[in-house]
């Protein structure tokens, strides 16, 4: 076992006992000193400590050991990146010594600047709406991508759900939608293909008084496939979403809802490309998601969010976050396996040249692009295909987009023709015009909710904002 620490999480298991240091001592079979060492992240938990901990407190060894602190000093220095801290953010000690000695009081933080950040879009976006009720509360969609980024995107026991599975009928991804088919027909389910007179915009339906899945005519063949692994995950791996959903305390049921169907698709992301193989496969292809797709019989969508998924511990793959946006730069979907606030806030920058691939359609687009604040990304887009129903469905295209680390650019092939030392490879490129600081910028489209910019009757500048 490597060296752990866990100073912060002792400090709150001991205060929720209501013990002392010396009563946790005794109940762990040590000293005094010893437990005081360990609070304060000077001593490593062995292994014999660790099960003491669990056998005398019933807790699970992985929510002591699991990361908590590192997940909480990354949202606190995106959190201080905000432009209203710009001038007295604390330093990465202070940060830490935080959250080693108040981090019930740094999640707390956290939480009203999600609000703040909450509130300050939808007075933005909404304007006069801001009356209306609820308008301070988060979104389904935000409270959604929270559990998620807050569990790395990672969720072992669906991963194992899948797995076990796949073992119980071993078969080649050509032969899954069978595979599927037969595993529905074992729970007394059927599956029809539907036309789209008699379905409309439904792309499928699960029937579950009369045991029918309806899969809409005007899906290709690998999402009627990712649709039937989605009603198998709903079916067989029932209990592992109860658990997951019920952990956790969401605002209403559309949240709760709406989180259970995105586990549901985890679970098939994870039937359709099995961990380790899809691993192995976007290691050894540099992360291509074209073959990638090839490989395992799915679309380029389905591969671009299962690279999003690979935080297995000890076994991660280059940590992404996902977005896809449409024609009008609305983000419809993202996944984030870190703390980038690209992805937590991002998409609706035109320099980012997501925007474009609605230009060349199947095209791969990378970009090298820097932040206000010095942070560099690597990130690479291009379209996504949607069901066509009718002729006006026709041009309905979604572009997505899949981004790192600059540190990790060097594993992903589309920048291996690139100089990432070069200073003008960078597009600068910011969250939203509104809380975008950066100065003539030619593609500013609104004044920023916290700066004014300089407007002069005698000079023209870029845009019609700055002077």
């Amino acid at each position: 076992m490597s060296k752990t620490f866990v100073g912060p999480q002792l400090r709150q298991l001991r205060r929720s006992q209501d013990q002392t240091q010396a009563e946790m001592a005794r109940a762990l079979g040590v000293s005094p000193g010893y437990v005081n060492l360990l609070e304060n992240n000077q001593r490593s938990l062995s292994v014999r400590l660790l099960a003491a901990i669990a056998d005398a407190y019933d807790v699970d060894w992985r929510d002591l050991v699991s990361d908590e602190a590192g997940r909480l000093l990354g949202d606190l220095r995106t959190a201080l990146k905000d432009p209203m801290f710009a001038d007295r953010a604390p330093d990465l000690p202070e940060l830490r010594a935080a959250i080693d000695h108040a981090p019930r009081l740094v999640s707390q933080f956290l939480r009203l600047y999600g609000t703040h950040r909450t509130t300050l879009e939808r007075v933005m976006r909404q304007g006069a709406a801001s009356g209306q009720d609820g308008f301070l509360h988060a979104s389904p969609e935000a409270e959604v991508h929270d559990f998620f980024r807050d569990r790395s995107n990672y969720f072992d026991e669906l991963e194992q759900a899948a797995d076990r599975l796949r073992a119980a009928h071993p078969c080649g991804a050509d032969d899954h939608y069978a595979a599927l088919k037969a595993e529905l027909a074992r729970h007394n389910v059927t599956v029809e293909r539907s036309t789209m007179e008699a379905l409309g915009d439904v792309l499928r339906q699960f029937d579950r008084d009369a045991g029918v899945v309806y899969l809409s005519e005007a899906l290709d063949h690998q999402n009627r496939v990712f649709q039937l692994a989605h009603v198998v995950g709903l079916l067989i791996a029932a209990g592992a979403l109860d658990r997951l959903t019920n952990a956790t305390r969401f605002s209403n049921a559309t949240a709760e809802a709406r989180c259970r169907v995105e586990l549901a698709n985890y679970f098939a992301a994870a039937y359709l490309m099995p961990y380790e193989a899809f691993l192995e496969t976007a290691r050894e292809t540099r992360y291509d998601i074209d073959r990638l797709a090839a490989r395992f019989a799915v679309s380029v969508e389905q591969a671009s969010q299962r690279l999003t998924t690979l935080q297995r511990p000890g076994r991660e793959g280059v940590p992404f976050f996902f977005l896809r946006v449409d024609k009008a730069g609305n983000v419809s979907k993202r996944f984030n396996a870190t703390s980038f606030h690209l992805a937590e806030y991002g998409g609706a920058c035109p320099v980012w040249n997501i925007h474009m691939t609605f230009r060349t359609p199947g095209t791969i687009l990378p970009q090298f692009v820097e932040l206000p604040d010095g942070e560099r990304f690597f990130t690479f887009s291009r379209t996504a295909e949607r069901p066509v129903f009718n002729r006006n469905s026709q041009e309905v295209r979604l572009a997505i987009a899949l981004g790192c680390e600059l540190r990790y650019a060097n594993e992903v092939t589309y920048a291996a023709t690139f100089n990432p030392r070069d200073d003008d490879l960078y597009s600068p490129i910011g969250i939203n015009c509104y809380l975008c600081p950066r100065t003539s910028c030619s593609q500013r489209a609104h004044q920023p909710a916290f700066m004014d910019l300089p407007i002069s009757p005698d000079r023209r500048g870029n845009t019609r904002h700055e002077s």
